[in-house]
């Protein structure tokens, strides 16, 4: 079979047929499924699991679960906040921390759960603390995927263990700074992701954003992120100077993604200006739909809490939320490209269209020189 023209290096490195990525995505208690991950794999691209709120266990079943489902490589994406050193080690002793020396807080969490007539449920998803990663990192090392991404934070650490066992990692930044720290931490490949996209992300837009870190870490190859959703959005991300594309919304409305239905109703039937920044999920910027906990936060006029803490504090209502089956409050991390998808369809659907939507685009392009 001929390769396709968008075939980068990226494709010849990665074993894959197309230079785009299933974004390592996940919020507590619904991660990515293995389901959608090898479905991304068997349609010729790299899918990553989104493992950061699942413990060490968890992580290898998923792991495990996907290398039933497909032969072709596959990667893992975890948060390594820069926090989580002075992380206390349980839930606990978080929580206490937060009542003794926060207690605004506390009592706005508290009154959340009866604002919205929820019954109070122990929270059960795992809390980000040193040892909480180490483990999940040690599960990756010892079932030798193929890609480690760090979603966020310094992946130092982790590059030469992973070296050693035959790994890749990618160091995903929202700006040129945060780039040359990953390259400096010896990354294989850095993501750039712009402002417009879901879940945490920076301050800066796509289109200065991806030619600036190439310019900035070449030789390192670079991988776009953000705002990428068909064949004309991936088109434009390689001629900025990217080798591949990070997808996450688009495939949230994957027939395999299991995602809430509800949450896959607001990303259909939202705006792009209902996909909004906040930290009061986690501490830390991201983009989710708009909802009545995040303006419920807005008005509070308190300072969110620095991660882990802040996911620490909103876990009660979380649990709560899920519990009495009311998902529109748990957060719902998606990018602005949401305002133009419209349907639900097989991963291999949505990444076969932006493949030949971006071939079509080449030859739209030479034709015009003509």
């Amino acid at each position: 079979m001929s390769k396709s023209v968008l075939h980068t290096s990226l494709c010849d490195d990665l074993k894959i047929e197309y230079p785009i990525f299933l974004a390592g995505m996940g919020v507590k208690g619904h991660a990515t499924p293995p389901e959608l991950v090898a479905a991304v794999c068997e349609a010729g691209g790299m899918g990553i699991l989104g493992c950061s709120w699942l413990d060490g266990d968890e992580v290898r079943r998923r792991i495990r679960k996907v290398r039933n489902l497909t032969g072709r490589p596959f990667g893992v994406d975890l948060l390594l906040p820069a926090s989580m050193a002075a992380a206390t080690p349980d839930r606990a002793e978080m929580r206490a921390r937060i009542e003794r020396d926060h207690p605004q807080h506390m009592a706005f969490s508290r009154s959340l759960v009866e604002k919205f007539g929820l019954k109070p449920v122990m929270p059960s998803a795992g809390v980000m603390s040193a040892d909480f990663i180490r483990r999940q990192v040690d599960v990756c090392l010892e079932e030798r995927i193929a890609v480690f991404a760090a979603g966020l934070g310094d992946p130092a650490w982790v590059v030469p263990l992973a070296h050693q066992a035959g790994m890749k990692v990618l160091g995903l930044v929202g700006n040129v700074r945060n780039a040359k720290r990953q390259v400096a931490a010896g990354v294989d490949y850095v993501i750039a992701q712009g402002y417009e996209a879901g879940g945490h992300t920076g301050t800066v837009a796509n289109f200065p954003l991806i030619p600036m870190v190439v310019d900035a870490v070449s030789p390192v190859p670079v991988i776009a992120a953000g705002a990428i959703a068909d064949g004309r959005t991936l088109l434009a991300a390689l001629a900025l100077g990217a080798v591949g594309a990070w997808v996450g919304t688009a495939f949230l409305l994957a027939e395999e993604s299991h995602l809430y239905p509800a949450h896959q109703q607001e990303i259909i039937c939202g705006s792009t200006e209902d996909f909004v920044i906040t930290r009061a999920y986690t501490g830390k910027t991201a983009r989710d739909y708009r909802n009545d906990v995040i303006k419920a936060w807005d008005e509070s006029g308190l300072r969110s809490l620095p991660m882990p803490l802040q996911g620490v504090l909103m876990d009660d209502l979380i649990a709560a939320a899920e519990a009495a089956g009311r998902h529109e409050l748990i957060n719902n991390p998606a990018g602005q490209i949401a305002g133009m998808l419209t349907r639900k369809r097989p991963a291999r659907d949505i990444l076969m269209s932006m493949v030949t939507e971006a071939e079509a685009g080449l030859d739209r392009l030479a034709a015009m020189r003509s």
